[in-house]
């Protein structure tokens, strides 16, 4: 490996270890659903989303919330000696894509089929602190 490759490959290293994220996969939920709530929560500290998702009356918000959580446990992994009330956590970024659509087929009048879409989303979680000027 060269010199330049090399140096690359360690400052994208540096870069991951300083990002605090959680990713869903496949999760059976339409993006569209999904994005309703990931907007709720863009920008806002970590500690009022958790709040946001919990009293949502949305079934998205449910995952959304236990993602969230599974993105400040990382924080935590990553800063052993740091309390969380000290870190001022905030949602840096969080994004919805599409996922796998399943295809179905549902009987219709006169000898039709209707194809149902059951469509699922990848849900991506980053966090960022305000203390470190990790934006």
């Amino acid at each position: 490996m060269g010199a330049r490759k090399r140096l690359a490959a360690d400052q994208a290293k540096a870069d991951k270890k300083a990002k605090y994220m959680a990713a869903l996969n496949d999760c059976p939920t339409s993006p569209r659903k999904m994005r309703l709530v990931a907007d709720m929560i863009r920008g806002i500290d970590a500690n009022r989303a958790l709040d946001l998702l919990k009293f949502s009356s949305k079934e998205a918000s449910r995952r959304v919330e236990k993602l969230l959580m599974s993105a400040i446990a990382n924080w935590q992994n990553k800063n052993t000696g740091t309390r969380l009330e000290d870190g001022n956590l905030f949602v840096k970024e969080i994004f919805v894509d599409s996922g796998r659509v399943l295809k179905r087929l549902r009987p219709a009048p006169q000898g039709r089929a209707h194809r149902i879409r059951k469509r699922s989303n990848h849900v991506t979680i980053v966090l960022g602190s305000k203390v470190n000027n990790q934006n």
